[in-house]
């Protein structure tokens, strides 16, 4: 025990200063491991931020609940007490006479409305649930269609499913990306320490004939290639937040254009914590496989 953190630390140590030593080639590993680890990161967090902003966006994944033109003080707040037990999320009452003035100073309407009779729209409810899946939008919308004095209940259902289609189908292809690009940061790491064990070949013999174990050799490897990860995991972390932070105010004017409002949610420290923690399990198990195959040859 006495000698096992001494070992771990000038293992480390070791690994530190063969990063250093070759700053060119470290420089260029750690760009390749961060761009493979920040695009499937991106993807996520580009998928993450497109439910928001169709969410804030006016009129997405809202239920309309249009009232009978008959329908009186007492069977709007009939419904208002319905909703208020069945809690689907955030809710606002239009009045007919509300919906009739914005119906008037829309453009090219004014006349069309001051020459009728009386007022031909109902009251109505919309609604924002706050769950917003395609299942959970048509249930909704079908128990709101059975409530009294309820004439009609809009919801854009078909636009719902192929949004939520699309979501999975990004998340799926995104998965397959990270997959393959993790498959690459396994075989970056893995050739970078076969470089260094053949490099290193006459020091590995001479330790071996002066009694150095297996997992004395091995350690310096295994923590190179975990450092090497570990930093390519923080670089592709700063490629996200500043990717983020370049495309937080244009993204914004554009969803304010289609009457929402809109903040992009980059990296979280867990979210960066955990791309660092991928890069060096990545980079460890590419030294592990590198180390087990290549140092056979030296019995």
């Amino acid at each position: 025990m006495n000698s096992f953190f001494p070992q771990h630390l000038a293992a480390l140590l070791n690994a530190l200063r063969r990063l250093a030593a070759s700053p060119l080639n470290t420089t260029l590993s750690l760009l390749v491991i961060g761009i493979a680890l920040a695009l499937p990161s991106a993807g996520w967090v580009i998928l993450d931020n497109l439910r928001d902003i169709t969410g804030s966006a006016s009129g997405v994944q809202q239920i309309s609940v249009f009232m009978s033109v008959e329908a009186n003080k007492k069977d709007v707040s009939e419904i208002e007490s319905r909703l208020r037990e069945a809690k689907p999320g955030s809710w606002r009452f239009v009045a007919k006479d509300e919906a009739l003035k914005r119906l008037q100073s829309s453009e090219g309407m004014a006349e069309i409305v001051a020459s009728l009779p009386k007022n031909p729209l109902p009251d109505a409810f919309i609604v924002e649930p706050v769950d917003s899946q395609p299942e959970s939008l048509e249930r909704l919308a079908k128990t709101f269609s059975g409530w009294p004095k309820v004439a009609h209940v809009q919801l854009d259902s078909a636009w719902v499913k192929r949004f939520d289609v699309f979501l999975r189908i990004g998340k799926l292809t995104i998965t397959l990306l990270a997959g393959l690009f993790a498959a690459a940061l396994v075989a970056v790491t893995f050739n970078t320490i076969r470089l260094q064990i053949l490099a290193q070949a006459a020091e590995i013999e001479v330790a071996k004939l002066i009694g150095a174990t297996d997992a004395f050799i091995r350690r310096p490897f295994h923590y190179f290639g975990a450092l090497q990860g570990t930093l390519g995991g923080l670089f592709a972390a700063l490629l996200v937040v500043i990717g983020s932070l370049l495309l937080e105010q244009p993204l914004g004017e554009l969803v304010a254009l289609y009457g929402g409002s809109f903040i992009l949610h980059g990296l979280s420290p867990t979210g960066i914590a955990a791309l660092t923690g991928i890069g060096a399990v990545l980079g460890w198990l590419g030294a592990q496989l590198s180390v087990t195959i290549h140092l056979r040859r030296f019995g």
